[in-house]
C-alpha cells in the first residue's frame, strides 16, 4: 500500500509526540557501548544534553545528543529538552576532546530552542550557542548531525554545524517554532498550522533546498512504529557518511563545513 503524503503540520505532530524516540533510544540501539560524560567544567552538568563516546564496529565516536523526558518527571530533569549555557558548554568541551583523539562527532538534534529563562540569559545563552557553531566551524574532524524531532531555533542550530546532515523523515528543522513565526508574523499563534506549511520545515522541503544530506525513511506512524529499523537505517547513513569523510585532510573537513552554510539561502535572479 502506497504510503499517505503527510502535510508539514501532520510531519510537526509526529516529531512532537511523546511517544517518539528520545536521543538516548536511538544511542542504546546504534552504539555498541556507551560512555557518558558529565559536566562542563565551568558551573554544572546540564541533563538536556547527553554527552559521551561511543562505538561501532570498534570505531568510537563522540556524541552530543540533546534529550527530551519520556514522562513529565524525566522532562523536569530535562528541562523539557531545553539546554541552558551548560550544555553547549559541556558540548564544546566534548568536541574539542574529540579533536585531540581524532574522534568523529555525531550529534542528535532534538529540541525545541534553548532554555529562554532570565538565569540561562544571565549565564549568557547567547555567547553559549555562538561559541558552539564557532567551535564546530574549525572542527579538524568529520562531523555528522542526524534530526530525529524537533530542530528549532539557535538551539538546534548551536550543535549543527556538520559536514553531513542526517534528517529523519518525520522530523523538522526550522529557524523556530510555526507558533512563534505565526506570533511575529500575524500576531496570531492560532495560525501555526497555515505557518507550519509557509516555513519549508520537513526533511522533503529542506533536501530540496540542498540545506540537509540525507532523508531517513521512517515506518507509517513515526519511527516509534519500528525503533530497531529507524536506528539501523541511521547507523547505515552514519557509517556511508563517514566513509566519505574519514579519508579527508583536516583543511577541506572545514572548508567544505564552511561552503556548506555559506550557499544557505543563494538564488539566482532572473
Amino acid at each position: 500500500m502506497r504510503k499517505k503524503e503527510l502535510t508539514a503540520w501532520e510531519r510537526l505532530s509526529l516529531a512532537r509526540s511523546a511517544t517518539r524516540p528520545t536521543a538516548l533510544d536511538y544511542i542504546e540501539n546504534i552504539f555498541d557501548d556507551f560512555i557518558e560524560l558529565h559536566g562542563d567544567r565551568f558551573s554544572k552538568d546540564d541533563l538536556a544534553t547527553v554527552c559521551g563516546i561511543g562505538t561501532i564496529d570498534e570505531k568510537s565516536f563522540t556524541i552530543i545528543a540533546q534529550q527530551k523526558g519520556r514522562n513529565t518527571k524525566e522532562n523536569i530533569e530535562r528541562n523539557f529538552g531545553m539546554p541552558n549555557p551548560e550544555s553547549y558548554r559541556k558540548g564544546i568541551r566534548m568536541m574539542k576532546q574529540a579533536e585531540k583523539f581524532g574522534r568523529p562527532i555525531i550529534t542528535f538534534v532534538d529540541t525545541k530552542g534553548a532554555y529562554p529563562g532570565i538565569e540561562a540569559e544571565e549565564k549568557g545563552q547567547g555567547e553559549a550557542i555562538a561559541k558552539s557553531m564557532f567551535e564546530m566551524s574549525n572542527l579538524k574532524v568529520p562531523v555528522i548531525v542526524v534530526v530525529i524531532g524537533e530542530g528549532s531555533s539557535g538551539g538546534a542550530l548551536a550543535i549543527s554545524i556538520g559536514n553531513k546532515i542526517l534528517m529523519l523523515e518525520n522530523a523538522v528543522y526550522s529557524i523556530l517554532s510555526p507558533e512563534g513565526y505565526a506570533s511575529i508574523l500575524w500576531k496570531d499563534s492560532s495560525r501555526a498550522k497555515e505557518a507550519c506549511e509557509k516555513m519549508k520545515l520537513t526533511a522533503s522541503d529542506l533536501y530540496e533546498f540542498n540545506i540537509i544530506d540525507t532523508i531517513i525513511k521512517e515506518p507509517v506512524g513515526g519511527a516509534e512504529k519500528d525503533l530497531p529499523k529507524v536506528s539501523d537505517n541511521i547507523k547505515k547513513e552514519i557509517l556511508k557518511a563517514l566513509t566519505e569523510l574519514e579519508n579527508k585532510k583536516e583543511e577541506e573537513l572545514i572548508e567544505e563545513r564552511y561552503q556548506k552554510f555559506r550557499k544557505i539561502g543563494n538564488y539566482i535572479q532572473k
